[in-house]
């Protein structure tokens, strides 16, 4: 080769030079940014520990709420949670723990509060009503059942954990 073909101008070394630069500089800046991102899908799931809520002897078959407090840690801030759920005997003597969680919108509901609706769990947000079970009732604005709590019974005490979602609601699409 000639060494005219070997010799970088001054123009193409600044272009090299600026394009590294400016490469690194923004490699650099997204590097945070994508972990940022990526962290939360990285971790594993925290595991749940179900929390003693309520002794079996308490729960009637009509509903009763119960209120209890779950552990969070958000960073580096550790807090308990206030929650609460809905717990009765079906007529097989199954207990269900609803959560109060309006599907609507997230309101919280109680049982029997609207008088011309006995029987019923009743959002006052926006006027949603629900079966004793949790499914909603058809005209009233939630789309879905009102969530189940994962359960286990021990030693006569009722322990809850997640909630999961009931799919299929009256008024779904």
């Amino acid at each position: 080769m000639s060494e005219n073909e070997r010799k970088v101008t001054r123009r193409q070394f600044l272009t090299y030079t600026l394009t590294g630069v400016g490469g690194f500089m923004a490699a650099s800046m997204l590097t945070p940014m994508v972990r940022a991102a990526l962290d939360p899908v990285l971790k594993p799931e925290a595991k749940t520990d179900m929390v003693a809520i309520a002794r079996i002897s308490d729960i009637t078959n009509e509903p009763k709420r119960f209120d209890f407090k779950v552990k969070q840690v958000d960073a580096w801030y550790k807090s308990d949670e206030p929650k609460s759920a809905w717990v009765y005997k079906n007529e097989s003597g199954d207990i269900v723990p609803l959560s109060p969680v309006c599907k609507h919108l997230g309101c919280t509901v109680n049982w029997n509060a609207d008088k011309g609706h006995p029987n019923q769990y009743f959002c006052p947000c926006h006027g949603g009503r629900y079966e004793i079970d949790g499914t909603n009732i058809p005209g009233t604005p939630p789309l879905a059942p009102l969530d189940l709590f994962d359960y286990t019974v021990k030693d006569g005490t009722l322990y809850v954990g997640k909630t999961k979602a009931r799919g299929g609601g009256i008024n779904a699409k």
